[in-house]
C-alpha cells in the first residue's frame, strides 16, 4: 500500500498596507541634525500550516531616512548658514526606502532567478523550506533561505521522509537543524599522524591487491610456459621446415601438357544410345580412363626407365637427400617417386587429360613428358586395334560357319536326288495321279457305252463284246497304275518318303542361304563399325621445357607446415587437458 505524501502549502498575503511618514523640515542652524521621520510599520506575510494554525509575523522596522534628508545631511555646513532672507521652499515628499537586508535579499532572489531553475527544482525547494519551517514568500525566496541555512535545496531524499505525521514535523525539523552540513574545522589538539594499525577495509583492500598480484603473476607464468611450448613444438619445427624449403631443397622443373582421345566420325548413321553419345566426351571416357591408368602404372615407369633413365636421373648426388633415390633403388621406391613427380588428371566434363612431369632439369622433364605421350598414343592404338580385330574375327568366323552349313545342306539334297535316280519324285507322283484320273474317266465312259448297248433288246453282239473288251483293258490298266502308285507311296524307298526328305533338304538349304546372307551383312557392318571405332590421340598442349623452377613452393609449404604443427599441438593439448581432468575428478 502506498501513501501519498502530504506537502505543506504556502498562502502568501500580498495586500500589505504600508504607512507613509513625512520628513521634518531642515533646522535653521547648521549644528542641528535632521529629525528622522516617524517609523512605518509593514505587515509581514502569514504562513498557514497544514494544521490550520496561523502564525502572524509582524515586524515593525524603522523606516530609513528619506532622500531629501540624506541630501540635506550631505550638504556642507556652510550651506546651512545661508542668509535667512531666502524664501522658504515647500517640504518635498519622501517615499519609503528599503533596508539593506531587503535590498540584498532582492539581489539574491534576482541572481537565483537568473540561474534558470526548473519548476520541479523550485517546488522541491519550497517543500524542503516548509519541512524546516522557513518563512519563504516565494519559491526563489525558499531557495535563498535554504542556502543561508546551509541546506542543499536540491538534495534527493527518500520519499518516505515526506510521509510523516504532523506531530513529528517539528522534531524532524529540529534534528535537521542540528545536523551539520557545512565543512568543519579540525581541532588542533588531535593527533593527525597516520596510524600503524589498519582498518578492516584497508586490510581487505590489501588482501584483494595481494590476490590480484598473485593472479597476475600466475597468468604471466602460464603465458610464458605457453609461449615456450609454442616455440619448441610449433615455431621451431616450422622454422626447420622453412629452412629446408628455402635453403636445402633442390629446385624442380615442371612440364605441363594436355591431350585428348578422339573418335572417328560416324558416317554410317547408326541409331541407338551409341549414336547419341558419339561426338561427346562420354564416347571416349573409358579409353581416357584406361590411358590415365596406364600412364600411372608401374609398367609405364619401367618403360620410361628403360628408354630415358628415370632412376638414374633421380639418383644423382646433387639432389637433396629427401628427393633423391638411393644408389640401387628398387622398383617400389622408384614407383613411389614416380607417383609424386608424374601427375595425371582426367577432366570428365571436357574429356581432356592433363599431365605434369617434374624433374630436376627442364630438358629432362620435357623428354619424360614426350615419351609418356608416345606411350599413351601407342596404348590408344593398341586398345582400338584389338577391339576392331576382335569384332572382325567374330564376324568372319560366323560367316565361315554359315558357308560350311550351306555346303552341307547342298550335299544332302544332291545325295537324296541321286539315291532314287529321280530328280523330282513329287513330279512323278503327280504324273501317276494324272494318269489314274484319266483312265478312270475313260473307264466310266466305256461302262456307260456298255450299259447303253445292253439296254437294247437285241444288242449288236460285236459292239457289246468290243465295249466289254475296252472295259476290261481299262480296268487292268487302272489296277496297274494303282499298284504302281501304292508301291511309290509305301516303304522306306517310296517316292513319298523320298519327296519329303528332298523337301526338308531344300528347306534346310534355303535356311542356310539366308544365314549365309545375314553373316555376309554382319561382316560388312562389323567392318564399318570397326572403322568408326578408330581412336586418335590429339595433343592440344605440347610439352615445353620451363625456365624457372616450379617446386618447391616455399612460402605455401612453410605455412602448411605451421598449420599442421599447430593442429598437432592443439590436439595433444586438448587430449592432455581431458586426461588431466578425468584423473583429478
Amino acid at each position: 500500500m502506498t501513501t501519498k505524501p502530504k506537502a505543506k502549502k504556502f498562502r502568501i498575503r500580498r495586500n500589505a498596507a504600508p504607512t507613509q511618514g513625512a520628513a521634518a523640515p531642515a533646522a535653521e542652524s547648521a549644528g542641528n541634525d535632521a529629525t528622522p521621520p516617524p517609523a512605518t510599520e509593514r505587515l509581514r506575510p502569514r504562513v498557514v500550516a497544514s494544521g490550520h494554525e496561523e502564525t502572524e509575523m509582524t515586524a515593525a522596522q524603522p523606516a530609513g531616512p528619506s532622500a531629501e534628508t540624506i541630501r540635506a545631511a550631505r550638504q556642507p555646513r556652510s550651506a546651512a548658514a545661508a542668509p535667512q532672507e531666502a524664501p522658504a521652499r515647500p517640504a518635498e515628499r519622501s517615499g519609503e526606502v528599503s533596508s539593506a537586508r531587503e535590498v540584498s535579499s532582492e539581489n539574491d532572489i534576482d541572481a537565483i532567478r537568473r540561474e534558470g531553475l526548473t519548476g520541479r527544482q523550485l517546488r522541491m525547494a519550497r517543500r524542503v523550506a516548509q519541512k524546516h519551517n522557513l518563512p519563504a514568500t516565494s519559491d526563489f525566496d525558499a531557495v535563498r533561505l535554504l542556502r543561508q541555512q546551509g541546506i542543499d535545496p536540491f538534495q534527493r531524499s527518500n520519499m518516505l521522509e515526506l510521509v510523516v505525521p504532523n506531530s513529528n514535523a517539528e522534531e524532524q525539523a529540529g534534528g535537521r537543524r542540528e545536523r551539520v552540513q557545512l565543512p568543519q574545522t579540525v581541532p588542533g589538539d588531535r593527533e593527525t599522524l597516520p596510524s600503524t594499525e589498519l582498518s578492516p577495509a584497508e586490510e581487505r583492500e590489501q588482501e584483494i591487491t595481494a590476490i590480484q598480484r598473485d593472479i597476475g603473476r600466475r597468468r604471466r607464468k602460464k603465458s610464458l610456459l605457453l609461449m615456450t611450448r609454442l616455440l619448441f613444438f610449433v615455431l621451431l619445427p616450422t622454422a626447420v621446415v622453412g629452412w629446408y624449403f628455402y635453403v636445402i631443397a633442390t629446385p624442380m622443373y615442371a612440364t605441363k601438357s594436355e591431350f585428348l582421345i578422339l573418335k572417328a566420325d560416324n558416317t554410317g548413321g547408326g541409331m541407338g544410345l551409341g549414336s547419341l553419345l558419339s561426338g561427346t566426351q562420354f564416347a571416349t571416357s573409358q579409353d581416357s580412363i584406361a590411358v590415365q591408368s596406364y600412364l600411372q602404372s608401374k609398367d609405364a615407369m619401367l618403360r620410361l626407365d628403360r628408354d630415358e633413365g628415370f632412376k638414374g636421373h633421380f639418383a644423382q648426388d646433387w639432389i637433396d637427400p629427401i628427393q633423391r633415390l638411393p644408389d640401387s633403388p628398387t622398383n617400389e621406391q622408384a614407383y613411389k617417386l614416380y607417383s609424386r613427380f608424374v601427375k595425371i588428371g582426367f577432366d570428365p566434363t571436357e574429356g581432356v587429360i592433363r599431365m605434369e612431369v617434374i624433374a630436376a632439369e627442364p630438358g629432362v622433364s620435357a623428354d619424360f613428358a614426350s615419351s609418356l605421350l608416345s606411350y599413351a598414343e601407342e596404348r590408344v592404338n593398341h586398345l582400338s586395334e584389338q577391339k576392331r580385330s576382335d569384332q572382325m574375327r567374330d564376324a568372319m568366323k560366323g560367316f565361315e560357319s554359315a558357308q560350311e552349313e550351306r555346303r552341307k545342306a547342298q550335299e544332302a539334297l544332291v545325295s537324296l536326288q541321286q539315291q532314287g535316280a529321280i530328280l523330282d519324285p513329287e513330279g512323278v507322283i503327280i504324273a501317276l495321279r494324272g494318269q489314274i484320273n484319266n483312265i478312270e474317266v475313260q473307264l466310266q465312259q466305256k461302262q456307260l457305252e456298255l450299259a447303253a448297248l445292253m439296254d437294247n433288246p437285241r444288242p449288236n453282239k460285236a459292239k457289246v463284246e468290243g465295249a466289254q473288251g475296252d472295259v476290261r483293258r481299262l480296268e487292268a490298266l487302272l489296277n496297274r497304275l494303282n499298284a504302281k502308285m501304292v508301291d511309290a507311296s509305301k516303304g522306306e524307298n517310296s517316292l513319298a518318303q523320298l519327296s519329303v526328305r528332298i523337301q526338308m533338304a531344300q528347306a534346310d538349304l534355303a535356311t542356310r542361304d539366308m544365314m549365309l546372307q545375314s553373316a555376309l551383312q554382319q561382316v560388312e557392318q562389323t567392318r564399318m563399325e570397326a572403322n568408326r571405332q578408330v581412336r586418335y590421340l590429339t595433343t592440344s598442349v605440347q610439352p615445353v621445357a620451363s625456365e624457372d623452377p616450379s617446386y618447391p613452393r616455399k612460402f605455401e609449404n612453410t605455412i602448411l607446415a605451421f598449420l599442421i604443427f599447430s593442429g598437432i599441438y592443439l590436439l595433444i593439448s586438448l587430449t592432455a587437458s581431458i586426461l588431466r581432468e578425468q584423473v583429478t575428478s
